[in-house]
């Protein structure tokens, strides 16, 4: 049999143990993240630190090549990043205007901030160019959370999600390469797994609504 090959077992049994240590602390991470996510109500802080600033905007970022009254939003991003207390990935701008010929009568620029266990909106009247910025940070704990679900975490780390995992199933399948020429320990292991199995859908069956 191919798996009981030396070279394989060797392959393997070096595998098992450099993905082990490798993923030892994400293993960590996604096992405590786990208790947190089941149990928000003893983790999650239920008050937010909530935090209003009023900022300036230069009135030339309130307009650009494609309009009057049409903000840029890169350039208008990149200010609030440098001079506002804002972070996380900013969403699509909205504008609301009501304008008299060449003059604006109200205006209204509003875009939101998602991050890890943080959200931003930002408001900025058009007519003053003044900014409201309302930021909400829900604590480590919530940070952990999000980043545990992927949520507001950006595409690297969502591939470093799904490189993790793959890392686990390879170092599940290679404990089980090891396990496979030593047939009473393969077979005690089996029992295990079975039984294992058989509570986890006993469970679902019985306990779930």
């Amino acid at each position: 049999m191919v798996l009981k090959n030396k070279a394989v077992q060797l392959w393997a049994r070096r595998l098992h143990i450099y993905i082990s240590m490798a993923l030892l602390l994400v293993v960590l991470f996604f096992a405590i993240t786990g208790i947190t996510l089941n149990r928000p109500h003893l983790f999650v802080s239920q008050s937010p630190d909530v935090i209003e600033q009023q900022l300036s905007i230069p009135t030339a970022l309130l307009g650009s090549e494609k309009g009057r009254f049409v903000p840029d939003r890169s350039a208008l991003i990149a200010y609030l990043a440098k001079h506002g207390d804002v972070s996380g990935t900013p969403s699509a701008i909205d504008i609301f205007t009501d304008v008299d010929g060449d003059e604006l009568l109200e205006g209204e620029i509003s875009l939101d901030y998602k991050g890890p266990g943080y959200s931003a909106t930002v408001f900025i009247d058009m007519t003053t160019a003044q900014a409201t910025i309302g930021s909400t940070n829900y604590g480590v704990i919530a940070v952990l959370n999000d980043l545990h679900k992927g949520r507001n975490s950006g595409e690297v780390w969502r591939w470093f999600i799904d490189i993790s995992a793959l890392l686990m199933v390879l170092f599940v399948l290679t404990g089980v390469c090891l396990l496979i020429p030593k047939k009473k320990t393969f077979q005690t292991g089996m029992k295990w797994m079975g039984l294992g199995s058989v509570i986890t859908l006993l469970i679902y069956i019985l306990a779930v609504p």
